[in-house]
């Protein structure tokens, strides 16, 4: 395996390098099909945040960086816009500018952002191979390589379409950690410094692309606190780590978000302080060396720590050193709980399940014990004292703060490649290590170590046959379904919002549930009242107020906002039971779905709404709310559906409402709205899944007719 091949200047590229590269090739493409398999239902981008940077990322085309980082969009939040560079992940829009100006040739834009996730995460399989075989050698990395291309949380966060923060979040983030550790690794020193400030430069965008990478912070301030523990070059460490902890903090100043705040907040603090203590505890070792070194070191970072916690928690509310937002608060302390109902709505903020756990990681789970120990085990001969530090930290708070919401697994999949690669590479070595005396018992031993191993690797790609690693992410994008429950493939909100452009004023306004926002303003090139930004929680209970109140009221709060048009989403299913009327199934992820949190939301009470079962709307609700109006059904009864001789005209525990259409608000009519258009969804009459997108009109005469009604 180390004969020459073929030589480069001074560099022999053997046998073995070629192995290497082919091993690359092969996690690549195995990553960039699993990501891919969603182009059988259509070619689109995925979600909605990514309709917003595909739009920001062409205004910055057209216009120019200058242009761009003053642009204040007026397409969303109305009245009041947007500072798109305050307020997005700018370097995810400038390296897709910058990628696509140089490599997307005569390619269509939009079809460049689709594919964009699938490159840079499959790329990213050989910066994950290179970071793992600083830390544990060649073998590692490769097993590392293989195993990112096919974890389940960082695959479903990078798959065709999805133009979104973690794929470059992740590429960026990674390389920058890999050329730190690199860096500290080299006995070069131009090299070094070259790495360093490159390694803080890269993870700066890494920050900008995805505020999820400051999760990289932690255990990057933990190991410099662990560094004059654990290594003896404390010269080289007084100038090493100061520079890139600079060449990082220098890197974020430079853009708007999360730019100064997080270097004078909690995050510049966790690298200030440690790169501190580090240089201080170092110089002090260098001056006063004795035997009580590590126990004067030790009591002085117990006082760093202690002051350190008092600061923060007296500082909590005050401008000097400011946490942050909850989201990220909850993932340093996963046990920590909200009262806010928006934070609690997004699916992604959801606590990961233990069955989640299982599934997502697996066999590697096994794998990572198995390097956990072996790496805590002081007669590992293979790999340094710093880098074994470095896996286990790294290890152990990625599986931490993953354990607050299912959004940061790809931490908890980050931490087990890492440990899991190790565990597997130093287990080989020790079954592979050549023994002449034992070399018939080596044999059967390396025979059913191979077919275990890869009987346990493999698994989890094939079984269960219908919810296994490769299929689980083969799903429609967002926009073919509108992100329901069925995997269907309709043109309804495409036609929907095609509509829209060509069938309202430029001007126009449109009020629909924040989800929908990008999408309106992106496709249809009309103003939102809000977006997936989240940027005024305000504004989004205002909406959930809006459609919860009666409809006069709400008429009047829609006129407050300037609103011209309202849009509702529904998602069902036609069922197959003998009626003489179309009877229909509504909980399929749509607004009827999402009823439950526009009133937590809007702080309305709950047992008005809802009956019992938490889901199962009111007749108040049907009758009295705006919502209730817009969505163009109506209760027929409820029913055991598997046994439909158990009927009830009245709600029941346990059975299922059935409804019939009935649009309630029509074109012609004098109601505070008018329905415009219904997508063909609603109008197809197939067994089945249903979704329907509604635009309603607002009737600007309403208040008027009232009158001449009333008197």
């Amino acid at each position: 395996m180390n004969s020459n091949l073929v030589k480069i200047s001074n560099f022999d590229f053997k046998l073995h390098h070629l192995l290497v590269i082919g091993i690359l090739i092969i996690a690549f493409s195995i990553s960039f099909m699993i990501r891919s398999q969603g182009a059988e239902y259509g070619f689109e981008l995925n979600e909605f945040d990514p309709f917003f940077n595909f739009r920001a990322t062409q205004y910055l085309l057209e216009n120019g960086l200058s242009e761009y980082l003053s642009w204040h969009d007026n397409m969303s939040w109305h009245p009041n816009g947007r500072n798109v560079s305050a307020t997005s992940q700018v370097m995810l829009h400038i390296t897709a500018a910058l990628t696509y100006n140089v490599f997307g040739g005569n390619s269509n834009f939009y079809n460049f952002t689709i594919l964009f996730p699938v490159i840079f995460g499959s790329l990213t399989t050989i910066i994950i191979f290179a970071l793992v075989r600083v830390i544990g050698g060649t073998t590692a990395g490769l097993f590392a390589s293989l195993f990112y291309s096919v974890s389940i949380p960082i695959v479903i966060r990078g798959t065709l379409g999805w133009f979104k923060s973690e794929p470059l979040g992740l590429f960026y983030g990674l390389l920058g950690l890999y050329l730190f550790l690199s860096g500290i690794k080299s006995p070069n020193k131009k090299i070094t410094i070259l790495k360093l400030v490159t390694g803080g430069v890269m993870l700066g965008f890494g920050l900008s692309s995805w505020g999820g990478i400051q999760f990289f912070v932690i255990p990057i301030g933990i190991f410099i606190l662990a560094l004059p523990f654990i290594r003896k070059d404390h010269s080289f460490l007084i100038w090493g780590i100061p520079l890139f902890v600079m060449s990082f903090l220098l890197t974020i100043i430079l853009f708007e978000r999360p730019g100064i705040e997080f270097v004078l907040g909690l995050g510049g603090f966790s690298l200030i302080v440690p790169t501190g203590f580090l240089v201080i505890n170092s110089l002090f070792q260098k001056t006063n060396k004795n035997k009580k070194q590590t126990r004067n070191g030790l009591i002085f970072l117990s006082l760093l720590i202690v002051i350190c916690s008092i600061l923060i928690i007296v500082n909590a509310d005050s401008e000097f050193l400011p946490l942050p937002n909850y989201r990220y608060l909850n993932a340093i302390n996963p046990f920590l709980t909200t009262t806010d109902p928006l934070v609690d709505s997004i699916s992604e903020h959801a606590t990961t399940t233990l069955a989640q756990s299982f599934f997502f990681h697996s066999v590697l789970m096994i794998f990572a014990g198995i390097g956990i120990w072996i790496l805590l085990n002081k007669k590992s001969e293979y790999l340094k004292n710093d880098m074994i530090g470095f896996a286990l930290i790294v290890g152990l708070i990625g599986v931490y703060v993953s354990s607050a919401f299912v959004r940061l697994e790809v931490f908890a999949s980050i931490s087990i490649i890492i440990l899991s690669s190790i565990g597997l590479s130093l287990l080989s070595k020790k079954i592979f290590q050549k023994n002449p005396e034992l070399n018939q018992i080596r044999n059967t031993t390396k025979i059913s170590y191979i077919i275990i191993i890869s009987a346990l690797l493999f698994s989890p790609l094939v079984i269960p046959i219908n919810g296994n690693w490769i299929n689980s992410v083969k799903t429609p994008a967002t926009i073919l379904n509108g992100g329901s429950t069925y995997s269907i493939v309709t043109d309804d909100w495409r036609d929907s919002l095609q509509w829209i452009k060509e069938n309202t004023p430029e001007d126009s306004v449109i009020a629909a549930w924040w989800d929908y926002g990008y999408w309106i303003s992106t496709l249809s090139e009309r103003i939102t009242l809000a977006d997936n930004a989240t940027i005024d929680s305000k504004r989004i209970s205002e909406i959930a107020k809006t459609f919860l109140s009666p409809p006069d009221e709400a008429w009047h709060a829609l006129q407050e906002m300037d609103a011209d048009y309202v849009l509702v989403f529904i998602a069902g299913q036609k069922i197959d039971v003998y009626s003489e009327q179309s009877l229909y199934i509504l909980n399929g992820g749509g607004d009827e779905s999402k009823k439950q949190w526009f009133m937590r939301i809007a702080e309305e009470p709950l047992e008005q709404h809802l009956y019992s079962d938490g889901i199962s709307a009111t007749k108040y609700f049907w009758n009295n709310t705006l919502l209730g109006q817009m969505f163009p059904f109506t209760i027929l009864g409820y029913v055991d559906l598997q046994n439909t001789n158990i009927q009830s005209e009245i709600y029941r525990p346990g059975l299922t409402p059935l409804y019939v259409k009935d649009i309630k608000y029509t074109s012609d009519g004098n109601g505070p709205l008018k329905l415009v258009y219904s997508s063909p969804g609603y109008v197809n009459e197939n067994t089945g899944p249903m979704i329907g997108v509604f635009v309603y009109e607002v009737n600007q005469e309403y208040s008027q007719t009232s009158m001449k009604l009333l008197n």
